[in-house]
């Protein structure tokens, strides 16, 4: 499942949030080229993704969750990246 969060993080004048999956790098990866994100800007277990960008994401089947449930989400999937396990994508 594509999870979003709540865009929280401000950077360079815009408000962000987190596109990540609770299956597979492969599904994220998918969703995310249909959003027409760029595979470069993966972040090793998800992307960044603009406020602007979030309610395109949810039309396609993202399911909006909380900062600490996409965590645990991604934890208990094994795909979260900890400085002891970096990402490869």
């Amino acid at each position: 499942m594509i999870l979003v969060d709540d865009p929280l993080w401000l950077w360079r004048g815009r408000r962000w949030c987190h596109l990540v999956s609770d299956a597979s790098h492969d599904e994220l990866h998918a969703f995310a080229s249909r959003l027409g994100l760029p595979r470069h800007v993966f972040q090793g277990d998800h992307y960044d993704l603009p406020e602007d960008h979030r309610e395109r994401a949810i039309e396609l089947g993202a399911t909006a969750v909380g900062s600490r449930e996409l965590v645990r989400r991604l934890r208990a999937a094994g795909l979260r990246r900890t400085p002891s396990r970096p990402g490869s994508g």
